[in-house]
């Protein structure tokens, strides 16, 4: 799910829709209107899934998509691997999430804890820190 937002109404720290990848902006630099033409804001992200640096510049006046990115609680059932499988505290449903390297080596995801977890349409991320 997404919502329009105009450029200008955008902040650091907030998520954005870049290439049709949901991207956390870590910086926004706008330029004056010249004579001719409108200001333009330049939008740096990185990708909240994929970790991808993406840039974009478009008019202050323009709409770009905001993700709606949902933060929830899962258990953990089991981990295989790198992969943990999840059971959402929600709706129960399960699902299967990629361990990131910084908590494999710890061992903070075991079984019958309970983890917090981003997810945005079919994409999950856990989001421990």
């Amino acid at each position: 799910m997404k919502e329009l937002a105009e450029v200008r109404t955008l902040k650091e720290g907030r998520y954005v829709v870049l290439d049709e990848e949901p991207c956390t902006i870590t910086s926004i630099t706008t330029s004056k209107p010249g004579k001719h033409g409108a200001a333009k804001a330049r939008i740096e992200g990185i990708g909240v899934f994929d970790s991808q640096k993406r840039t974009a510049i478009q008019p202050v006046t323009a709409k770009l998509y905001v993700p709606v990115i949902e933060r929830r609680s899962g258990q953990v059932l089991s981990v295989s691997g790198d992969i943990a499988q999840v059971m959402d505290m929600e709706d129960y449903s399960t699902i299967e999430i990629r361990i990131p390297e910084e908590l494999k080596e710890k061992g903070r995801i075991e079984s019958g804890k309970e983890i917090p977890f981003l997810r945005y349409e079919e994409k999950y991320k856990i989001d421990m820190k």
